[in-house]
């Protein structure tokens, strides 16, 4: 088995990505939205990879509906996620390209991967990002005519507000037991 080094400069040869890092062992390689589709086709073909272990997208925002903003300014964009590997051979390998926040658009992987149809389906739903070639846009989650795309970092779901928890508001002491007063004990005992 290639140490993840090796296997990055492979992959980066056979796709020609844009950059590879390692991080835990896990090798990633960036490549342009154009390329998506034909890298992880060639990763499969010539690097055979046959299996598609997930599809995911990360939202990169600045403004948050609810909670905490990033520490630190990041560049605004949606980043598409694909991880494909050899489970025999302990191989995998997250494909990685941006999409502006404004269009994003980029191919699908069903021709490559048929699986690929739900995870496009969930980000589609969940992000809105379309999928050139993907011909069921159906939602898996959401009830048929839910507006919006909750996973979106601008989407204001209800459930992320920060209420105060009811446990925090302190109870009064209860009262000393009198002595002369009903008893808590059974009296048939």
């Amino acid at each position: 088995m290639p140490t993840p080094e090796e296997f990055a400069a492979t992959v980066m040869e056979a796709v020609g990505g844009t950059s590879a890092t390692i991080d835990h062992g896990t090798v990633k390689v960036s490549v342009e939205a154009d390329k998506w589709v034909e890298s992880i086709r060639t990763a499969r073909d010539e690097l055979e990879l046959p299996y598609l272990s997930f599809i995911s997208v990360i939202d990169w925002s600045n403004e948050v509906a609810i909670g905490d903003p990033p520490s630190e300014e990041v560049e605004e964009r949606y980043e598409m996620l694909c991880a494909i590997g050899d489970m025999a051979e302990g191989l995998l390998v997250i494909f990685s390209a941006d999409l502006p926040k404004d269009e994003p658009t980029i191919g699908s992987l069903t021709d490559v991967y048929p699986g690929a149809e739900w995870h496009e389906r969930e980000a589609h739903e969940m992000f809105s990002i379309s999928f050139t070639g993907l011909h069921d846009t159906s939602h898996i989650y959401l009830p048929e005519g839910f507006v919006g795309h909750p996973l979106k970092k601008s989407y204001a779901l209800l459930a992320r507000e920060v209420k105060p928890w009811p446990g925090d508001v302190d109870v009064e002491d209860m009262p000393e037991a009198a002595s002369d007063g009903p008893s808590t004990e059974n009296p048939e005992a």
